[in-house]
C-alpha cells in the first residue's frame, strides 16, 4: 500500500533571475552569446549592446563585483531551464513509505507471503511500515503483535535497519524499516539505468 510520499518541501525563497530594464546597477560585467568576456560597463550600454544583435541581458551572478550579465535569447534560456529542471525530476527516485497490515492471528505462511513482498519494497529503495491491528480483546495480547514484528525484523534484517522500534498507537503496533545504505544504492542505479533505457527508446 502506498502511504504517501517522503520528499521534503523546499520553502526558501526562489532568487528572481533580473532581465534588461530590471538590472538597476549602474556597471555590469558581460559576456557574449560566444561565451567570451566583453568586460566591464555601463550598464546601458550593455542593454545596447544586447538589443543590437536582438537578445536580452540576463544577470547570472548578481554577487560578483560588479553583477555578471549574459547577452542571450531570455526565451529559450527559460525553455531549456524549464527541460533541465522536467528531466532532473524525473531522473530522482522518490522514496515511498509502503504498509503492510498484518493481525495478530496472521498465520505462517501468510506472514512468508508478507516478508516477500515487504523485501520487494526496500529493494526498490522505499521505507516499510508494519502494522498490527488489534480487534477486540487481542489488545490484552500484544505480545502476539510484538512476536511477528520480532520475526519479520529477522527476516529482513540482510535488506533493512529498524528505523522506529515497536509502538502502540490505540489500536495498531508499528514498526518502520528502511532499506540499509547498500541496498538504497542499488535500488538508486536501478532506477538511472530505467530512466536511461527508457530516453534511450524513447529518442530511438
Amino acid at each position: 500500500m502506498k502511504e504517501g510520499l517522503l520528499r521534503q518541501d523546499d520553502r526558501r525563497p526562489q532568487f528572481q533571475t533580473r532581465v534588461n530594464h530590471r538590472i538597476r546597477v549602474p556597471t555590469v560585467r558581460v559576456i557574449d552569446p560566444d561565451g567570451s568576456m566583453a568586460g566591464d560597463m555601463a550598464t546601458h550600454d550593455a542593454l545596447k549592446r544586447a538589443r543590437d544583435q536582438g537578445l536580452d541581458l540576463v544577470e547570472v551572478n548578481p554577487k560578483a563585483s560588479p553583477p555578471i550579465c549574459k547577452i542571450l535569447d531570455y526565451g529559450k534560456f527559460k525553455y531549456d531551464e524549464k527541460k533541465s529542471q522536467s528531466e532532473a525530476r524525473r531522473r530522482q527516485m522518490v522514496v515511498e513509505l509502503k504498509e503492510i497490515k498484518l493481525r495478530p492471528k496472521t498465520d505462517d505462511h501468510d506472514l512468508a507471503f508478507k516478508v516477500k513482498h515487504a523485501r520487494e519494497f526496500l529493494e526498490e529503495g522505499n521505507k516499510v511500515k508494519l502494522t498490527v491491528r488489534f480487534r477486540g480483546r487481542e489488545i490484552t495480547h500484544p505480545e502476539k503483535a510484538r512476536e511477528q514484528l520480532e520475526f519479520m525484523i529477522k527476516e529482513l534484517e540482510d535488506v533493512a535497519n529498524v528505523e522506529t522500534r515497536a509502538l502502540m498507537e490505540q489500536r495498531t503496533m508499528t514498526v518502520i524499516l528502511a532499506p540499509k545504505p547498500a541496498v538504497m544504492q542499488k535500488a538508486v542505479q536501478a532506477h538511472r539505468g530505467r530512466t536511461e533505457q527508457t530516453e534511450t527508446v524513447s529518442g530511438s
